[in-house]
């Protein structure tokens, strides 16, 4: 039996806890037609399953959470049932998609089957039709399901299909659990005594640990108070866009940053212009957002989550796109250089290692309390590293979708595909109807910081005895 991990199932506790949250993420895939049949869509699609196993499992939970949730073989699996189709509606372009995607994205997964549906949806315009592949969160995080899209839709052949494993039963899964309950310190002093063989090492992690904690505990300051968060009502809003990658390796390289700090400026951008239409202020405390970072070994293709966090105060206050953008930059390298990461990865590590029971009451616990921590989530995922084709047809476009919950109101999902990064924004549709603008604010925050990047280059390699056309830029990797 493989167990989820501390961290995946931490998604099913958030959903259990929260009554209007539906924790699975998804990717829109936008093709060219004609779309598929049925059958021919169900063929391609089950072609690729006998490659990833975790698609023909399901969940089972240990009575009282004495362990980790299990996943067995669902020995009833029925790809057909997990295979939809629906026209969009009129007027047949993206914004009624886009309202198709969220009505979808909020209906739950069925716990009693495997976690993961694909929806075909055909009539958008120019022939072209759309995929929505949607997956709990708990079975994959943005970086694994990527892959999972890698193995699905590529046309390697597929290996043999194991026979379906029988059911544990109740009783199996509680003694073996109950195994653990009682091996678990154990299994923490093992690594602790393994460590004392590598003392500076240790004495090194223990540090960074240390100064992580530290720094994630100022960061668990509440945030001003605005319309931005608050307990979430059940309907969703869902809008996407897109921007060329090489605008914002454009503007990464003028002003010395990293893409993602681009992109992050750009959606700060729109959260500003959220809080001004909104008449509200804009406290440079009001807005903290939840940075998934991906903590896996280079070349691990796990299934599941394998992710730490950081948690940025996003600088709204500041209403000079240039301005901003240092500012980003600066943020997130005084949260990578404090070791937030770190702390993160030894959290789940530990909680890995010990007995789950203890540890998923406190959880449970922790989810009853409303948080005013965390605004919004931003994830940037690198999408597949090849283009995509299903059932034969290619993938133009590629659009994320990132689940919201706990009083997070927003999220933005960003995935790199071909020479593009694609947007998702969601949001709560009766309490934050405001998708659209931050879908927007990335194109138009882009497009700012790509001028003030060209202007300032202008401006450098025209001025007399100028011999660096960067010399007037601001860098703030050096100031």
């Amino acid at each position: 039996m493989e167990r989820l991990s501390p961290l995946d199932a931490a998604f099913l506790a958030i959903e259990d806890e929260d009554p209007h949250a539906s924790l699975a993420i998804a990717s829109l895939a936008i093709a060219s037609g004609p779309a598929p049949g049925q059958e021919e869509f169900a063929a391609a699609v089950t072609a690729g399953l006998a490659k990833v196993p975790r698609y023909r499992q399901k969940v089972r939970r240990v009575p009282l959470d004495l362990g980790a949730p299990v996943w067995v073989d669902d020995d009833s699996f029925d790809p057909a049932a997990h295979l939809r189709r629906l026209s969009v509606p009129a007027p047949h372009d993206d914004a009624a998609l886009c309202e198709l995607v969220a009505l979808l994205m909020a209906e739950r997964l069925d716990r009693d089957r495997p976690l993961w549906q694909f929806w075909i949806l055909e009539g958008l315009p120019d022939g072209r039709w759309a995929l929505l592949a949607k997956v709990h969160h708990c079975l994959a995080d943005g970086i694994s399901a990527a892959q999972l899209h890698q193995l699905l839709f590529t046309e390697t052949p597929p290996p043999a299909a194991p026979a379906p494993q029988p059911d544990p039963g109740a009783l199996r899964l509680l003694k073996s659990s109950l195994g653990d309950v009682v091996t678990g310190p154990f299994k923490q002093l093992r690594a602790i005594a393994g460590s004392l063989w590598h003392p500076r090492a240790l004495a090194q992690r223990t540090t960074d640990v240390a100064h992580g904690l530290a720094t994630l505990a100022e960061a668990l300051m509440p945030v001003a108070p605005s319309s931005l968060t608050g307990p979430i009502s059940g309907p969703r809003g869902y809008a996407a866009s897109w921007v060329p990658l090489a605008d914002v390796a454009v503007v990464a390289d003028a002003f010395g940053v990293t893409h993602n700090d681009v992109l992050l400026a750009a959606i700060t951008g729109g959260f500003r212009e959220i809080l001004v239409r909104r008449g509200e202020e804009t406290a440079p405390d009001s807005v903290r957002s939840l940075v998934p970072v991906s903590v896996r070994a280079a070349g691990d293709r796990a299934i599941g989550n394998d992710v730490s966090l950081l948690l940025p105060l996003l600088p709204v206050d500041q209403p000079d796109p240039v301005q901003r953008l240092i500012r980003v930059h600066r943020r997130l390298l005084a949260c990578k250089t404090g070791k937030e990461a770190t702390a993160g990865k030894f959290v789940t590590a530990a909680a890995s290692r010990g007995p789950f029971a203890p540890a998923a009451w406190a959880l449970r616990a922790v989810l009853r309390l409303p948080q005013h921590n965390v605004v919004t989530v931003t994830t940037n995922v690198p999408g597949p590293a090849g283009p995509l084709t299903v059932a034969g047809r290619e993938v133009l476009e590629l659009y994320p979708y990132v689940p919201i919950a706990l009083r997070v109101r927003t999220g933005v999902a960003l995935l790199t595909y071909g020479d593009r990064v694609f947007v998702g924004v969601t949001a709560d549709a009766g309490l934050a109807p405001e998708a659209r603008v931050l879908a927007d604010s990335v194109v138009s925050g882009l497009a700012a910081l790509k001028a003030a990047a060209t202007s300032s280059s202008s401006a450098a390699t025209s001025s007399p005895g100028s011999g660096n056309s960067r010399r007037s830029v601001p860098n703030p990797k050096r100031t």
